[in-house]
């Protein structure tokens, strides 16, 4: 009886097969209520212009101004796209919660990765490297942070030009999402309908011998080109990292 009862206790709720399901089963729900709110709020629309969607491992590389930058871009995926397709989700944000990490890891199935600066856990590069050579696309923020102020785009760091190096086989697609940093401005918690765009550029490819400087710049420029006429100024727009 005792071998018996400690059996019952060390069998989680969470570990048995009917709860799995389940969470699943919320899962895809809650991802089906988030595209729907999406659209509601934000009636985003894709733009795919020099590409088109394709069932072929991508890492698709945008722009960060709030923490839904990664939602509009996922839900404007083809279905069958968005299965494949994980967001890279900073780990302080998402598993700040239950209801935040049941988002992030069951409705996206998010790539958590640090972002404190300790130190402390798996280099976020290697993550990323890991999850490709792995089979699966990406959605990440090359700036390695939101742009929070008046920069059209902060410098991006060199993440993008190792993965392009270490997976020459994974499409490079640059993205530029248009109005969301208007819909959910920094620290406001109920988001301001107004139409957001998410732009698919052509993809960029590592020239042989290419160095690091070369291809983040080419990098930003295809993303900045992404931007719609209204959005273009003189402004200066910073050098690459």
């Amino acid at each position: 009886m005792t071998d018996e009862n400690e059996n019952n206790k060390n069998d989680k709720p969470n570990d048995r097969p009917e709860s799995t399901v389940l969470r699943r089963g919320l899962a895809i729900v809650a991802g089906k209520l988030i595209i729907g709110a999406a659209g509601l709020l934000t009636g985003v629309r894709a733009i795919w212009s020099g590409t088109t969607p394709k069932a072929e491992q991508t890492l698709y590389f945008a722009n960060h101004t709030s923490h839904g930058d990664f939602v509009l871009l996922w839900a404007t995926l083809p279905p069958d796209l968005r299965a494949l397709t994980r967001p890279v989700a900073g780990q302080d944000y998402w598993m700040a919660s239950k209801v935040r990490q049941f988002i992030g890891a069951d409705v996206f199935n998010a790539l958590m990765i640090r972002r404190d600066g300790s130190g402390q856990g798996d280099n976020p590069v290697e993550q990323m490297k890991e999850a490709l050579e792995g089979g699966d696309s990406l959605i990440m923020f090359p700036e390695g942070t939101r742009n929070t102020g008046d920069e059209i785009l902060l410098p991006l760091k060199s993440g993008l030009f190792h993965l392009a190096r270490a997976c020459p086989s994974v499409r490079l697609v640059p993205v530029w999402i248009e109005n969301l940093k208007r819909v959910l401005p920094k620290g406001t918690l109920v988001p301001i309908p107004l139409a957001c765009t998410v732009r698919f550029g052509t993809p960029i490819v590592l020239a042989e011998g290419e160095d690091k400087n070369t291809f983040i710049a080419r990098a930003r420029a295809a993303m900045l080109d992404l931007r719609p006429e209204y959005d273009r100024n003189d402004k200066a727009e910073g050098a690459a990292s």
